[in-house]
């Protein structure tokens, strides 16, 4: 293996983790936005009330991901493993 092969996989893993978790942290970064000008406008300064909503969004958003999540999974290691079998000869 050359250092352009692991450099071409080291870029795949790095945007496949970065398609999958955009969409995770934009949401989880909205909420958060939402409930702290809430609190600002009502001075409530309770952390819990950061801290359950963006749990809950999150976990919502990785449910309805989850497919989406799979499929970008399954096809990074189709290629590593179509990229691995050219090596193994």
């Amino acid at each position: 293996m050359t250092i352009e092969v692991i450099s071409s996989l080291l870029s795949d893993v790095f945007f496949t983790t970065l398609l999958i978790l955009l969409p995770i942290l934009g949401a989880s970064l909205i909420v958060g936005i939402i409930i702290s000008i809430f609190q600002a406008a009502t001075s409530i300064q309770e952390m819990t009330l950061t801290f359950v909503p963006k749990i809950i969004v999150t976990a919502i958003v990785i449910i309805l991901l989850l497919p989406f999540i799979a499929d970008q999974l399954i096809s990074l290691t189709i290629r590593f493993f179509n990229m691995f079998g050219t090596f193994i000869k």
